[in-house]
């Protein structure tokens, strides 16, 4: 493709011609080009109308045969090049050009602390593999659907740790996540309140216009030394919006032990705890107690918590139909010079 300067003579350049520059631009009106055959065919039309009507001149001529001169093809230069004319006036007329259009996104993110249990009641098999690993990778598609957003980590069991900051580098965060095990904690339990608390510590000077904390958790609170509602209530103080998800069935549910054998055992959610917590921190409490379930509730949460993103586009059009008008104009003047020297067959006009 041509690259295309400002100077004076950059018109008479014959990569104008070229294949790759022509794919290259817009057409406005690109059904002109359509015509670009009828130029040839016209005069080929008038030449074989008039084969057989044309003006002849009687000569005396001398005896014998007439070889055929490779010079009397001049005399169709002409109409070639005013051929030419017209094809280049077309190609004008259909208007080539070039866009460049840039966008410009801009968007005021949202804060987003995922907190995330992984006590040893995550291992049970109501999920499949697992109640930990569903979480993870659904808690992946989440972060991969976000823009602009800081969105950071916290585990927890008997304790809370803090695994990723804040941060809008996501490749980081689903590392992070990857790197998620049952063990990672040896206290087990779960401090939910203790969780909280480390999210809200990570949070509390963000000045982001929203923050939210995600908590996903299969238990009650059983450990940790801050009670998940004054948790709760510490977070609607910083202005951080609460969505509790209760992770797993009700009732008997597989579990394999350290001996490869499967063990029923007997599992129950705390819902008023967590839909309390909710309730306070003005968020939602989601039931999830399929793969399928899951994956909606943070479908919906991805709908709510939306960050606002605006898009300024900038186009800059620039027109080349000069450049064919340039060429169409230059070959008129040669067909008007030829017309009136010996190329020409005065017979034809």
């Amino acid at each position: 493709m041509l690259k295309i300067s400002d100077g004076m003579w950059d018109w008479l350049n014959l990569e104008w011609f070229s294949y790759s520059t022509l794919m290259s631009f817009d057409w406005v009106y690109p059904l002109v080009l359509y015509a670009l055959p009828v130029a040839p065919l016209l005069f080929l039309l008038k030449f074989l109308f008039t084969l057989n009507s044309r003006n002849k001149l009687n000569v005396a001529m001398f005896e014998g045969s007439i070889r055929f001169q490779w010079s009397s093809l001049f005399r169709h230069i002409p109409n070639v090049i005013f051929i030419l004319f017209i094809m280049l006036i077309l190609v004008a007329l259909a208007r080539p050009q070039r866009v460049n259009e840039q966008v410009e996104q801009t968007a005021e993110g949202i804060d987003i602390m995922l907190v995330l249990d992984v006590s040893s009641s995550m291992e049970l098999q109501d999920f499949k593999p697992n109640r930990l690993h569903v979480a993870k990778e659904v808690a992946k598609d989440f972060i991969k659907g976000r823009v602009q957003d800081r969105i950071g980590l916290v585990i927890f069991a008997g304790d809370a740790y803090s695994l990723a900051p804040l941060t809008t580098d996501y490749k980081l965060l689903r590392e992070s996540i990857n790197s998620i095990e049952f063990g990672m904690i040896p206290n087990d339990g779960t401090a939910i309140g203790s969780a909280l608390a480390v999210g809200i510590n990570r949070m509390r000077d963000s000045k982001a216009k929203s923050k939210v904390i995600i908590l996903i958790s299969d238990g009650e609170n059983t450990a940790g030394n801050l009670d998940p509602v004054m948790a709760a209530r510490l977070a609607y103080g910083y202005n951080i919006k609460l969505y509790t998800i209760g992770i797993g069935k009700d009732g008997q549910v597989p579990y394999t032990d350290e001996t490869g054998k499967t063990i029923l055992v007997e599992t129950n959610l705390d819902e008023s705890s967590l839909r309390e917590i909710a309730n306070i921190g003005t968020g939602n409490f989601y039931r999830a107690d399929t793969r399928d379930a899951l994956q909606a509730v943070f479908q919906n949460i991805n709908k709510l918590e939306r960050t606002e993103i605006t898009e300024k586009r900038f186009r800059d059009t620039r027109d080349y139909y000069q450049v064919y008008l340039k060429w169409a104009i230059f070959l008129l003047l040669i067909w008007m010079f030829l017309k009136n020297t010996f190329i020409t067959n005065v017979l034809e006009d």
